[in-house]
């Protein structure tokens, strides 16, 4: 991870608008292996009975990956979780959205991936003097290094309070 240009971070841990500068890349420190019980219950959470992210027997017999995959918004929620200890905690006003959303390789149970952010934009918030606007893109890879998930991310966040 990058230090910080402008002060503290929050105490939380977060970085503040000012701390962002394009370019950017943060090398996230947490890594996780994904599981099957990580599958089932996020499949279950969200009622997607997709037999591609739940069913052996099914992928086993019908798909060309022969084992379920693991969900794709539970790969994307995942890799935006993991940044945010290093970016965003106690410092994000509001998601604002997320596009370019691409899972370009399979993500299997027993996968750990790895997560970088890289600042591609930021601005100041038109509308409120006390926030600005940073575009995150965000890239998960597994072990091998291979890239199975990104997304570009606006939040909106807080700038460092006046003191």
């Amino acid at each position: 991870m990058t230090a910080q240009a402008n002060g503290s971070p929050h105490p939380r841990g977060g970085l503040y608008f000012e701390d962002f500068s394009v370019g950017q890349l943060i090398r996230h420190r947490l890594t996780r292996t994904v599981t099957q019980m990580d599958n089932m219950l996020f499949s279950n959470m969200t009622l997607n009975p997709q037999p591609l992210h739940i069913d052996a027997h099914f992928c086993a017999t019908e798909t060309e990956w022969g084992r379920p995959l693991m969900n794709s918004l539970f790969t994307l929620g995942l890799m935006i979780g993991i940044s945010v200890n290093d970016t965003t905690v106690g410092t994000t006003i509001a998601n604002l959205g997320m596009t370019d959303v691409r899972f370009p390789a399979p993500l299997f149970e027993g996968d750990t991936i790895n997560v970088t952010t890289e600042v591609v934009a930021v601005r100041i918030s038109r509308s409120r003097p006390d926030a600005g606007i940073v575009d995150f893109l965000h890239r998960a890879y597994k072990q091998d290094g291979t890239l199975v998930a990104e997304c570009r991310r606006q939040a909106f966040m807080r700038k460092r309070p006046v003191v």
